[in-house]
């Protein structure tokens, strides 16, 4: 399954630090040699002041040589360099946590500098002290007080630049630190921030072009980075579909990121199942609502930029109409979803939503439907099959207007009358899916047996 990993495409769009888990899981893959692993992450490794972690990885790669002197070098550095920059930190966090100076802080940065230099000496080049030790924290591995330090930075600093990037390291070490509640609440801030840059961009040609390539590069990453977040977060499937299908987003995915598309008809399919089962519960907005339909239209249109199992049991399914090919589709996506670093836990989930999207689309072709058969096209047993149908109609809206058969072992689907007015909407909408289905079956005629269309009107 090494030619559907994602990790090499990935890793140039994250910070290093995110590259760790991503290669340790590869590992427990076993899809590449261990060793050229091993090298990847060394070298990850020796840019960082992770000393130790480099240290052992160089002897795994290097078991019969000598540990070079530049490891002690680099490890006493590393130590002289994070107690200066801890006491220059420190200086300013005695002054801001004093609860006098907490209560004299206000929402205006500049009136709070002023106040914290009037009264206190400090000046801005002192409070980027705090930016300066949690960016060392981070490169040390601290992630929890690389978070705290950036977080006191950003509520001082007027520095723009410095607070973009003290926003992105907040953020990294909040997905280094599982915590995704938080983590959320950073990746919706810098994206308003990534947004409302790009709207307020000036309108001379030049500086345009320079800022639409800016935002595009900063939304490639936000996009990336955010696939921990959107994975891990109860809600983030339904998140990462209002933020991906969002014009900008589409625009950059499609323009810089094509194999997204992976996560995003996982998200889609994740969603479908339970929006269909419950139509009472929270509200979904309509881009949730219809994404399989709009994510089917871009992965026609980016097919050849990039197709994956995932991508084409969409396809199959959707706009060939080729249950068969779905099946076949379905059988190595359902692998390349357990072998993904972000859609591993979510592989059982995956399966069952794509079984119930089969189901919803052979339903809306056939009235009636052969149990044995459609188990079949479900990678299913003939017993597995019947318990799953039977609990699908119980969990669904198909209960009202179908009806197992079990002597025919047949599923009977009468639909109830419509007013005539309403019939004529319905037929209208679904002429173009039975003409798509009953044409495709005439294409595949001419090289495999006949495909039959039971049942379809």
């Amino acid at each position: 399954m090494a030619e559907y990993d994602l990790t090499k495409t990935i890793i140039p769009y994250l910070d290093r630090h995110f590259a760790f888990p991503l290669l340790a899981h590869v590992v427990d893959l076993s899809i590449f040699p261990a060793e050229d692993v091993a090298a990847a992450q060394y070298e990850l490794a020796k840019g960082t002041n992770m000393v130790d972690y480099a240290v052992n990885l160089y002897e795994q790669l290097n078991p019969d040589t000598e540990i070079p002197e530049e490891f002690a070098d680099k490890r006493e550095k590393a130590v002289s360099t994070n107690e200066r920059l801890q006491q220059e930190a420190q200086a300013v966090l005695d002054v801001i946590e004093n609860p006098d100076v907490v209560q004299a802080l206000r929402q205006d940065k500049n009136q709070n500098l002023t106040y914290l230099k009037d009264n206190y000496g400090l000046t801005l080049e002192q409070i980027t002290a705090l930016y300066n030790f949690g960016q060392f924290q981070y490169t040390y591995g601290n992630y929890s007080g690389a978070a705290d330090y950036l977080y006191h930075f950003r509520v001082l600093s007027t520095d723009t630049d410095l607070n973009t990037s003290a926003h992105w390291g907040k953020l990294a070490s909040d997905i280094l630190t599982g915590k995704w509640d938080v983590a959320l609440e950073e990746l919706n801030t810098l994206r308003e921030s990534i947004d409302a840059r790009a709207a307020s961009a000036p309108l001379l040609p030049t500086s345009s072009h320079i800022e639409s390539l800016s935002s595009l590069h900063s939304r490639t990453w936000l996009i990336h980075w955010s696939l921990f977040v959107y994975f891990n977060h109860p809600s983030g499937r339904t998140l990462l579909l209002e933020t991906f299908l969002a014009p900008a987003y589409l625009n950059t995915i499609q323009s810089a990121s094509p194999w997204i598309l992976r996560y995003l008809a996982v998200a889609a399919i994740l969603s479908r199942k339970a929006q269909q089962a419950t139509p009472g519960g929270a509200p979904t907005s309509s881009r949730v609502r219809h994404a399989i339909r709009e994510i089917v239209k871009i992965v026609q249109l980016e097919e050849y930029q990039y197709s994956d199992p995932v991508t084409r049991f969409l396809k199959e399914l959707y706009v060939e109409f080729d249950f068969e090919a779905a099946q076949r589709e379905l059988q190595i996506a359902e692998r390349v979803v357990a072998d993904d670093f972000f859609l591993g836990e979510f592989r059982e989930e995956f399966l069952d939503n794509a079984r119930y999207l089969i189901s919803e689309a052979y339903c809306r072709i056939h009235q009636r439907i052969d149990i044995a058969d459609l188990s079949d096209r479900l990678n299913l047993s003939r017993d597995e099959g019947e318990k799953w149908i039977v609990n699908l109609i119980r969990d669904t809206r198909m209960g009202a207007d179908a009806k197992i058969d079990l002597e025919k072992n047949v599923i009977e689907i009468n639909r109830p009358a419509l007013p005539v007015y309403q019939s004529v909407i319905e037929k209208t909408r679904g002429l173009s899916i039975r003409t798509q289905a009953l044409g495709a079956a005439m294409v595949r005629a001419g090289t495999q047996q006949p495909a039959t269309v039971e049942g379809a009107r």
